[in-house]
């Protein structure tokens, strides 16, 4: 696009007319910029949907209450919130320059939208770590993994969660001084010092990068051991039917694998990797906020690999969609037919 067209598609008024005072406003046109609009804002409505969908499967049926089902729940909370505040908010931020939603809504909305994906983040690790401990002790994983155990795990972090973001924003006066405008009202600027963008790499990314892969490297590695131990001891007749069980189980491993990894990267390298070039971060840069939805959008790709890819899920919901959560006995239901 060159610079005419920008200026064609790029019109500037003031965020508050009546105001003396009031920043400059810009507001991004054109066709581009429309289909923009639509497709994040169905990413948002798709994202509340699906998560919406996963709890109150495993909230309302009793065979979900499991300590693996219970993560999977806080990782769809903190999604969900993601979905419904987040991501609207960054929508508006997007194509209009300007802040309407005041000065106290100014100083929370970075600290709920860290939270969230930090919660999200850590759901992540979470499951990472019960699968670990599934597939490396199956025989003591009922004792060891409980679901207040699990409950209380969750709790510990949603709460560092809160405690490291607003310790994050009061190192970089957010909580102080919420709005930077460089003289004009209307604007909601958080700056980040570079040595806390380092520091957040670290925590919310790098951390649980290298967690999330040698968790799933070693439960890879085991399926793969177990897989080669069911192949060395076949015999007979069976060795057809346990070669294609077996290499169905490792392949189905490798894909799991394969798609929690690509996917997890592919949402946040944009997100972590672009700023650390920046001395001092501003939130309110186009830039950012492009980078940022690839960080959201990761919100919306959790329940597809941890929910939809459970048979379960399917049947759920299917009992939702048809109002059938509505019965009485609605709570019992049995979502594992293929068990009966």
């Amino acid at each position: 696009m060159n610079i005419t067209e920008h200026q064609q598609n790029t019109t500037f008024q003031y965020c508050f007319p009546d105001n003396n005072s009031s920043c400059r406003k810009e507001v991004r046109a054109g066709s581009a910029s429309v289909v923009v609009f639509i497709v994040l804002s169905c990413v948002s409505v798709f994202t509340v949907f699906l998560n919406l969908l996963v709890i109150i499967s495993i909230s309302h049926f009793k065979q979900l209450h499991t300590p693996t089902n219970l993560l999977i729940l806080s990782l769809a909370v903190a999604d969900l919130l993601v979905g419904l505040f987040v991501m609207p908010v960054k929508i508006m931020e997007l194509f209009d320059s300007c802040w309407y939603l005041g000065k106290t809504v100014c100083t929370l909305f970075p600290v709920i939208d860290y939270v969230t994906v930090s919660a999200s983040v850590s759901s992540l690790v979470l499951i990472a770590v019960d699968r670990y401990i599934a597939v490396n002790d199956p025989l003591l994983y009922p004792t060891r993994i409980t679901v207040c155990k699990t409950s209380l795990f969750i709790i510990i972090a949603w709460s560092w969660s809160v405690f490291y973001n607003l310790m994050l924003m009061y190192f970089n006066n957010h909580l102080l001084h919420s709005q930077i405008s460089d003289g004009c009202y209307g604007k909601c600027v958080l700056v980040m010092k570079y040595t806390w963008v380092m520091v957040d790499f670290v925590i919310t990314f790098l951390g649980p990068c290298i967690i999330i892969l040698i968790l799933y490297s070693t439960i890879f590695k085991v399926a793969r051991r177990q897989a080669k131990a069911v192949r060395d001891g076949r015999n007979g007749a069976t060795n057809k039917h346990v070669d294609k069980i077996s290499s169905s189980s490792e392949t189905k491993a490798a894909k799991t694998l394969a798609i929690v990894i690509f996917l997890y990267l592919a949402c946040w390298i944009p997100f972590t990797v672009g700023p650390l070039s920046v001395e001092d971060v501003i939130s309110s840069s186009l830039v950012v906020n492009l980078v940022n939805w690839f960080m959201y959008i990761n919100s919306s790709v959790n329940p597809l690999i941890y929910a939809i890819f459970y048979p379960w899920f399917k049947t759920s919901v299917k009992y939702i969609m048809t109002c059938r959560i509505f019965e009485s006995s609605s709570s019992s239901f049995s979502l594992f037919p293929e068990r009966l």
